[in-house]
């Protein structure tokens, strides 16, 4: 929610000139995210200066966004105040011969990037605007990303960008130190009681989350998928707020297709939604299709949405209908995840015959995959990378993005409820069925995902892709992070055919991150 570039010890004052923070010097300047769901603060005592850039509460009138001048005394206290804002925001802290430091807040809403050169640190939600940044390729962080292991670091794919992840500091003085904030304690399953009504208790969760923020004062959309997620959150919306909200997804592939249309179908039938229904098929507008702009060569981040085309087609329509906010059911699925004690399973990410490209410098590297990873915050991590994936696609086209599921409130209830309201998603199941909705919605067992979006690319799009990037060279190879033997029997197999889901749909990572490579380095 905030781009800027300071430049730390001078001995400037700090103004407002209508659309960013400027020094007198000129030499630093922080331009917030102009947006009706944000809002910018700032105070000084004269020397130190703090800007705050933060997502608006409901009910509160905005503030002026000109630094005010207050004691030193009102400088700590506003200091101290600024961290128990209830929803995400980023502050900067400046004074004379001090370094500069910028902070993120808890939520993730919006990404945070910064990069330095001898004098100056600069920082944006949008990698694209670091790209003159990028050093190299960083081993660890590739291989993290190329056998599905994400982790969330202040390392990124390029050397040289830095993450600020949730609540830690940068601090630049010359040189760039990204400090971890400590990590936050999280509890167990409860005992219920006897009368514990827990979908009262979700439902109540779910409206302090929605109320937290002006949704009503915006044009708001529900992204609503027909999954359990997106779906309790946007019939929420539609019961509190009959005709107010209109409705958005994109359209998967495969057997799950047909399903999904009917439970949709249903579930915009049975509650109350506006008018219209923005439905982007992602099979028709496939994602490395001529027109994405990982294709185009445009500098799209690697974190940015998988399936780009269609997530951007979306949007744009959003963005034309005159949508300025998108809810959606992002965290439901860490939400009620089950531990491993609960239910034991293989830890995502291994390397085995079914991904023989991977290189050997990306193999060393695995060793170290956990190493350096941020403590944990109040959301899972899992749901920091997610929110990090749609933030810029929106925000590029003027939208915010709001993700229910990943409020404090709504993550400590989950961690509470014993394993059967969690397992198979019974919470949110049994929300929907307390709506009338049918068995066909709220029992479904099939599987509704983009696989088969993600086969049809591989399999038809991708192949003169393949054949390109082995023709040409790519940085990935000549890193030795994906190996080129490897790919081409990998490509060899996919067209031979049948194609297999577990080590096959990696290659789509490998394409995303080629394209990545190419346009920052």
């Amino acid at each position: 929610m905030i781009k800027l570039r300071i430049a730390p010890y001078a001995n400037s004052t700090w103004t407002w000139d209508g659309r960013r923070y400027v020094t007198a010097d000129k030499a630093s300047e922080i331009e917030p995210y102009a947006h009706p769901m944000v809002e910018h603060v700032a105070v000084t005592d004269g020397a130190r200066t703090l800007m705050v850039v933060r997502e608006r509460i409901a009910g509160r009138s905005a503030h002026e966004p000109a630094p005010r001048t207050v004691t030193p005394g009102e400088f700590e206290e506003a200091r101290a105040l600024v961290e128990q804002w209830p929803a995400d925001y980023v502050f900067v802290e400046t004074a004379p011969g001090m370094p500069c430091r910028v902070t993120a807040g808890p939520g993730g809403i919006a990404p945070l990037y910064v990069a330095h050169d001898q004098t100056s640190l600069y920082g944006s939600w949008d990698m694209a605007d670091l790209a003159e940044h990028a050093a190299s390729l960083s081993p660890r962080e590739v291989a993290r990303l190329l056998i599905y292991r994400p982790r969330y670091s202040t390392e990124t794919v390029f050397r040289g960008i830095h993450r600020v992840t949730e609540r830690a500091t940068a601090i630049y003085g010359g040189h760039l130190y990204v400090h971890y904030p400590e990590p936050v304690l999280h509890s167990g399953p409860r005992e219920l009681d006897p009368d514990a009504d827990v979908l009262g208790a979700f439902v109540e969760a779910m409206d302090d989350a929605l109320d937290l923020r002006p949704l009503d004062a915006t044009s708001t959309v529900l992204h609503l998928t027909g999954g359990f997620d997106s779906g309790t959150v946007g019939t929420r919306l539609a019961e509190r707020h009959p005709g107010q909200f209109p409705t958005a997804t994109l359209l998967i592939g495969g057997p799950g297709r047909a399903h999904q249309i009917r439970r949709r179908a249903e579930i915009l039938k049975v509650l109350p939604f506006a008018e219209p229904d923005h439905v982007i098929d992602a099979m028709e507008h496939a994602p490395l299709s001529p027109e994405c702009a990982r294709v185009r060569g445009d500098l799209i981040s690697p974190y940015e949405e998988p399936l780009h085309r269609p997530f951007s087609k979306l949007t744009e329509a959003l963005a034309d209908a005159g949508a300025r906010v998108v809810v959606t059911g992002l965290g439901g699925d860490e939400m009620v995840a089950l531990s491993q004690a609960e239910y034991p399973h293989k830890s995502m990410g291994e390397v085995g015959d079914a991904v023989p490209w991977i290189g050997e410098r990306a193999r060393a590297a695995l060793e170290y995959a956990d190493d350096g990873i941020a403590p944990p915050a109040t959301a899972n991590s899992m749901t920091l990378l997610s929110l990090e994936t749609t933030a810029p696609v929106l925000m590029r086209a003027g939208i915010w993005p709001v993700h229910p599921f990943a409020d404090p409130g709504m993550v400590q209830l989950g961690e509470w409820l014993p394993m059967h309201w969690r397992e198979l998603k019974q919470l949110q199941r049994r929300r929907l069925a307390s709506l009338g909705l049918s068995t066909d919605v709220t029992e479904s067992r099939a599987r509704e995902s983009f696989a088969e979006v993600v086969q049809h690319t591989l399999t038809t799009i991708a192949r003169p892709q393949f054949a390109q990037m082995l023709h040409d060279g790519s940085p990935l190879f000549d890193e030795k992070l994906v190996d080129p033997d490897g790919l081409r029997a990998a490509v060899r197999r996919l067209a031979e055919g049948p194609y297999c889901e577990d080590g096959d749909a990696q290659l789509l990572e490998v394409l995303d991150l080629h394209y990545a490579a190419r346009a920052f380095l």
